[in-house]
């Protein structure tokens, strides 16, 4: 199993870094994310400590914490079990998503210094290479970093926590079906196009590249795999997320 959630670099990583909860914390947490980490199985923490190369203190502070957050419960004696989100907790999420990011892409798209936003344009690239070498937590991370960075631009810090919270709810159980089936790289490229309508100040092409990508990863959400029809709708109506459509 320990293939399946990380892998060696990974492990010496963990070793060498001095905040191990933490690290075990991120690595936990993209395993889920990633869907490595399957809803209704119960891992124990000596199991997971052996595939980390660490001692069970910090995995199972780790796994407490991930407990708050409710993406997974402990089970006496046995270790924790994985919860699996509701269709109705993940239309919420993304509806909140939609109604928070899609208008402050909007705004930056208006607003925003094109040097900055150039300034993200490696960490796109680099979505888009991880995409392509079948990386998921390189993609995952990648990501993260430049969804949480785009809104940062916008100068609200509560707003950026929000969002990384909710981001922080959800997993995408489709990834490793979208990178056999080599469609994991057509939706890393939306990062770019992103970039580019905003750069190119063209707010209702943002508002739209943003909407569509939300609602390509709650079709990921539902299915496992992404929905042309689901894209096409959010493409063609920006705000269809916010109503809580896939």
């Amino acid at each position: 199993m320990a293939k399946d959630l990380t892998d060696a670099a990974v492990v010496t990583q963990l070793a060498d870094r001095p905040s191990l909860r933490a690290e075990v914390v991120g690595a936990l947490r993209a395993a889920l994310v990633a869907g490595r980490m399957r809803p209704g199985v119960v891992y124990s923490v000596p199991m997971l400590a052996a595939e980390f190369g660490v001692s069970a203190t910090p995995v199972r502070e780790a796994m407490l914490d991930l407990a708050k957050e409710g993406l997974v419960e402990a089970v006496r004696n046995r270790g924790f079990r994985v919860t699996e989100p509701t269709d109705r907790m993940l239309d919420e999420i993304t509806e909140l998503r939609a109604l928070i990011e899609v208008p402050t892409v909007a705004r930056l798209a208006q607003d925003a210094d094109p040097r900055e936003l150039e300034a993200l344009r490696p960490v796109a690239e680099q979505i888009i290479e991880r995409a392509r070498e079948g990386d998921l937590l390189g993609y995952l991370d990648a990501d993260r970093r430049f969804h949480l960075q785009l809104l940062a631009l916008a100068d609200n810090l509560e707003l950026v926590e929000v969002v990384r919270h909710l981001r922080d709810r959800t997993r995408l159980y489709g990834l490793e079906q979208l990178v056999a089936q080599g469609r994991l790289v057509a939706s890393a490229e939306e990062h770019d196009e992103l970039l580019n309508a905003l750069v190119a100040r063209d707010v209702e092409r943002a508002r739209a590249v943003m909407a569509r990508h939300i609602g390509h990863i709650r079709g990921i959400w539902a299915t496992g795999a992404d929905q042309a029809g689901g894209a096409q709708g959010t493409h063609d109506d920006p705000g269809a997320e916010a109503r809580g459509r896939p």
